[in-house]
């Protein structure tokens, strides 16, 4: 048989190993289909808390509105409620109110402008603009603004009023008054979770760097040290929402009846954050001290690379410890080892790369043992006067 006749055997005998077997594709597609109900039945876990507090605030909210204040249509009520409460699930809670009064001003400006120059093409982009204007000049922000514009064009396009009155202002705080009561009694957001949930991808990241910095040094890789550099710096704006997040999450617990005992709980995460946020700076400098020893080609004492490794261990053991609020001996002998590996190299050398990466070192381990609930001055102690250890 010549090669032009065997040619396509081959090809076709190629492409039929290619193709998976068909109970192999199978299996595949069902795999695929677990993994899509699982993400499905997440999703509704995840989101039967809210939506029963929305349910249950437009419901009270057109209660209230109808049987205590009387009014016969409270159409403003129930949608007050659900667009507070979409806000409110771990937001801050000046923010919350910031945005009930953005309603309530904005159907009062829209409802009495609407009134004297009635409703129409030109007439919405009045009386949205002027109520933006006005939430504006009372002191509100952007959230305020926006709100008060929407109410407004609600105002004007869907039910014009007839003439001026506070009826339906009044609804609107009616709802968002009832949807704060009820996120605060009803199934309220757990702090705490919050706060970790926000906290352990930073804590991973951080980890993460610490040993690509550790490798960069190891192996003399000039690129894994620049890559160090730019990985910390995308965890500035993730930090920066662990921080709001705790800011919300003592909001909540304030506000709310069932959860005020987090309240002590959360003052241990107002330190580890704080702290946190120092170590992500002092890694951030320990970072382009590697950059900097690898681009002068000065060597690395061993025993420096093993103490940033130990640290990335101490800031795994630190996550770990926050989340289940285990004892933080773990993370705490995992620092020390760093600064007993770091005070090696200090007693040595005199490679200026090699001290100001030691110095690094010593800053990150203060600022973990902070983290875990050392007072400031024990933890800078403990490391100035920690023994020595090899690698």
């Amino acid at each position: 048989m010549t090669d032009s006749g065997r040619a396509p055997r081959r090809l076709a005998r190629r492409a039929t190993e290619r193709i998976p077997p068909r109970a192999e594709l199978m299996e595949q597609a069902a795999e695929a289909s677990r993994a899509g109900i699982r993400t499905r039945r997440e999703r509704i876990i995840a989101t039967a808390r809210p939506i029963l507090q929305t349910s249950v605030a437009a419901s009270l909210a057109w209660l209230i509105a109808t049987e205590v204040v009387g009014h016969p249509s409270p159409f403003f009520a129930p949608i007050s409620a659900v667009i507070t409460l979409g806000l409110t699930i771990g937001e801050r809670r000046r923010r919350a109110v910031e945005l009930a009064i953005g309603v309530s001003v904005g159907i009062a400006i829209a409802d009495l402008l609407v009134s004297w120059i009635g409703s129409g093409t030109w007439q919405v982009g009045v009386v949205t603009g002027l109520a933006m204007l006005a939430a504006t000049l009372v002191g509100g922000g952007t959230l305020l603004a926006s709100q008060a514009g929407a109410s407004a064009v609600l105002v004007a396009t869907l039910q014009p009023p007839e003439g001026f009155d506070f009826a339906r202002s009044l609804d609107a705080l009616v709802g968002s008054a009832t949807a704060l009561v009820v996120g605060s009694l009803l199934l309220p957001v757990d702090p705490v979770r919050l706060v970790r949930e926000a906290l352990g991808p930073v804590l991973d990241r951080l980890a993460a760097v610490l040993q690509r910095i550790a490798d960069a040094l190891e192996h003399r890789d000039a690129a894994e040290a620049d890559a160090a550099v730019t990985a910390i710096g995308r965890l500035d704006m993730r930090y920066d929402q662990v921080a709001a997040t705790l800011g919300a999450a003592g909001d909540a617990a304030r506000i709310s009846v069932t959860r005020r005992g987090t309240l002590g709980r959360l003052e241990r995460y107002v330190v580890g954050v704080a702290e946190i946020g120092v170590a992500i700076e002092d890694v951030r400098a320990l970072a382009r001290g590697a950059t900097r020893a690898l681009a002068l080609d000065d060597s690395t004492p061993p025993e420096v690379i093993a103490a940033i490794r130990a640290l990335d261990e101490a800031v795994r053991d630190l996550a770990i410890m926050l989340e289940d609020e285990a004892d933080p001996g773990e993370a705490r002998e995992a620092v020390m080892r760093a600064v007993r590996l770091a005070n090696a190299v200090l007693a040595e050398t005199s490679n200026m790369s090699a001290l100001y990466l030691v110095g690094q070192v010593r800053l990150i381990a203060t600022d973990l043992l902070r983290a875990s609930g050392v007072e400031r001055a024990e933890a800078s102690q403990t490391v100035r006067s920690a023994p020595i250890e090899r690698s």
